[in-house]
């Protein structure tokens, strides 16, 4: 079986550093600086300590993208929350595995309502505990800072977690995506990559990149590229 890392790698910006007040055109400018999708960080208040996107905003920002969507939902209940955020145009609906009480039906149900599914993890939260739903995801995300604000530091002690993430999706033969999210900057994603991340949410660093969103995308492609063909001759 090919190594998944010989994928190019996807590079996702969160739009939490966009200006709100003009949403689509933040959008639109993240579409053109050629990102592969674009995360949304659904934050109810609870599960994290802040407060963000509702479907309304989400499906107004819609008809401005040229790439598909995904909604990370950081909230205490997601069951009741997946339809609205997969009507509002997200075709990918990422869970806290910590927020599920039964994780396999809530993956299966993202699935049944037409979107892919995603699980996510924070950061002390182990591995295996997605090893026995892996057949109901199309991604797994490691958290490479607690969730619940942009700009934080990248975790490096969560590396070997995703290299244990790598291992379990290469032996279950399945096509799962391996994404991380937190501090990724041109630095950061090196040991990301290299542990066997493909997909790359980057916010904070790309909004502040000198040369604009572009180059930012390229750089980190290119590093990430890169680390992945270091990891795999390790």
């Amino acid at each position: 079986m090919t190594d998944p890392r010989a994928r190019q790698p996807l590079i996702v910006p969160s739009v939490l550093p966009a200006d709100f007040a003009r949403i689509g055109e933040e959008v639109q400018a993240l579409c053109e600086a050629g990102v592969d999708r674009i995360q949304w960080d659904v934050m109810d208040g609870v599960f994290v300590p802040n407060l963000t996107f509702g479907p309304d905003l989400i499906a107004a920002a819609r008809p401005h993208s040229t790439v598909g969507f995904e909604a990370h939902l950081m909230v205490v209940n997601p069951d009741e929350l997946l339809g609205r955020y997969i009507d509002a145009g997200c075709e990918l609906v990422i869970v806290h595995a910590e927020a599920c009480t039964h994780l396999h039906r809530t993956l299966a149900r993202i699935r049944e309502l037409g979107a892919r599914s995603g699980v996510a993890l924070n950061p002390h939260t182990p591995a295996e505990v997605v090893e026995h739903v892996l057949t109901e995801a199309d991604m797994v995300l490691a958290m490479t800072v607690n969730p619940g604000f942009g700009g934080q530091a990248y975790i490096p002690s969560v590396e070997p977690k995703i290299a244990r993430l790598r291992r379990m999706i290469h032996d279950s033969g399945l096509p799962v995506e391996l994404e991380v999210d937190g501090g990724i900057t041109d630095t950061t994603i090196h040991g990301a990559a290299a542990a066997g991340a493909d997909v790359f949410i980057s916010g904070s660093w790309m909004y502040a990149h000198p040369h604009g969103k572009a180059a930012a995308v390229t750089q980190l492609r290119t590093v990430a590229t890169a680390s992945a063909r270091e990891g795999e001759a390790t």
